[in-house]
């Protein structure tokens, strides 16, 4: 029990775990990304201030230079392009990104004058690179567009080292609270053994076992209490009970002991003739009746059993049955057929096949129309007899399915129909108690196929 109470308090306590530091962990990402992103925009708004005021040769120039110690400096690439698309300048190793098509939306929304408003969210594991761009111009003056292709790995790297911290901190905190609920485990569980160990050695006969555990929430321990009383109660009964027939034992067999010394010692007297005959009986009455002090205290055994299973040759008892419904479905006008396997054993109660075949086959006597069929098959599958009923008669609705097997259910069409709605329920049971099982489906085309499944033994 301590086991099982500490593997669900631990899953309970991983899984708040678990929703408490992944939520953080993609938080601290997402903080992460924005920030890398607000910082990028800067960035990337300067260098649009830049191209959107370049209008000379020497503007430009000094644009060129600026993007380039920039692409020095951060490892991104840039690019500056025009209203129609068209490179201006690029510096840095990552142009390529700036300028694959996964960067086409980027740049397209920014010369509609939309700055990047949102990043892939910076896991551990990337994106490597993203690509965020910034208009030139304002409004319906936008003449081009910057676009920076940007390293994560300080992100990325940041990210991580949270993510770890957030990750020891879990592990941490998981360690603690499984120490913490193991202690209070033991605690609750400390009482519950001893009082299992103080019944244990009463049920052994030792009247002195008692509770001795102090420990443990209130209502153990006072239970506890109120099985030390009963302890004591019932040794104090036992006692009074052992004292009660030690003394009867002993004021009987004294007066019985100085009878039969009595008889012994008139032994001599006796004249011959029926007297001899008749002592010897009563003395062996006597005798007999010590015999039966010495039997007050032995302990009678009830025994109560119940069936057990047996191997049984399954094909004989499904074609015993079979043939017996054979005249009541020839009188209602149902076919009846049979295809029975050769050979099939199973274990199973007594004549449990033929209790259970006799309740379906009283079910479609019952309900399938004149005119009908019924088909019964017994076969191995996936090492289990099954044997199935299956007919085409009216059948059931989906929702009636699931509650053929409980008792006293009956449908609604079929209430005026002699029957107590418990044979498919006793049928449940008997092949519940021989291991086995019933389930219940619809046949196709329609009616119903209830199938028994018994536990194969060994071939013939």
């Amino acid at each position: 029990m301590r086991r099982r109470l500490l593997a669900v308090l631990i899953v309970l306590m991983g899984a708040a775990v678990l929703l408490l530091s992944v939520p953080l962990a993609d938080t601290l990402a997402r903080s992460r990304t924005e920030h890398l992103l607000l910082q990028r925009r800067a960035d990337a708004a300067r260098f649009a201030d830049l191209a959107d005021r370049a209008r000379t040769r020497a503007d430009r120039s000094e644009l060129s230079a600026e993007i380039d110690r920039y692409a020095e400096l951060y490892g991104a690439g840039v690019l500056v392009v025009d209203s129609a698309g068209n490179p201006l300048a690029r510096a840095g190793a990552g142009t390529a990104a700036a300028l694959a098509a996964s960067a086409v939306d980027v740049r397209r929304q920014a010369l509609t004058g939309r700055p990047t408003a949102q990043l892939p969210t910076v896991r551990p594991w990337g994106p490597a690179t993203v690509v965020l761009a910034e208009p030139v111009g304002h409004d319906e003056r936008v003449s081009g567009a910057v676009v920076l292709a940007v390293p994560t790995d300080a992100a990325r790297r940041d990210v991580t080292v949270r993510s770890a911290l957030i990750g020891v901190g879990a592990i941490t905190a998981f360690t603690t609270a499984a120490l913490v609920a193991a202690g209070i485990t033991r605690w609750l569980l400390r009482p519950v053994r001893d009082l299992d160990r103080a019944v244990e050695g009463l049920a052994a006969g030792s009247l002195q076992a008692r509770a001795a555990s102090d420990t443990g929430p209130p209502e153990l321990r006072r239970l506890r209490e109120h099985f030390n009383g009963m302890a004591e109660a019932v040794a104090e009964s036992i006692g009074r009970q052992r004292d009660f027939v030690a003394d009867a034992s002993h004021q009987l067999r004294n007066p019985l002991a100085t009878l039969v010394l009595q008889l012994e010692n008139i032994e001599p007297h006796l004249r011959p003739g029926p007297g001899p005959a008749e002592f010897s009986r009563a003395l062996d009455e006597a005798e007999r009746l010590g015999d039966l002090l010495d039997g007050l205290l032995a302990l009678a055994r009830v025994e109560s059993g119940t069936a057990e299973l047996t191997e049984q040759d399954l094909s004989s008892a499904v074609r015993e049955r079979v043939t017996a419904w054979g005249p009541v479905f020839r009188t209602s006008g149902i076919e009846l057929a049979a295809d029975v396997g050769d050979g099939l054993r199973g274990r199973a109660l007594p004549d449990a096949v033929g209790r259970v075949l006799d309740a379906l086959l009283d079910n479609a006597a019952k309900f399938v129309p004149s005119g009908g069929r019924v088909e019964v098959a017994a076969a191995l599958r996936d090492g289990e007899v099954v044997v199935r009923v299956a007919d085409d008669g009216p059948g059931v609705s989906e929702e009636q399915l699931p509650t053929l097997l409980r008792r006293f259910v009956r449908g609604a069409q079929h209430q005026n129909t002699p029957g107590s709605g418990l044979g498919l329920a006793i049928a449940d049971e008997i092949a519940t108690l021989s291991g086995g099982r019933l389930s219940v489906g619809h046949n196709t085309p329609r009616g119903l196929a209830v199938e028994l499944s018994l536990p194969a033994g060994a071939p013939s």
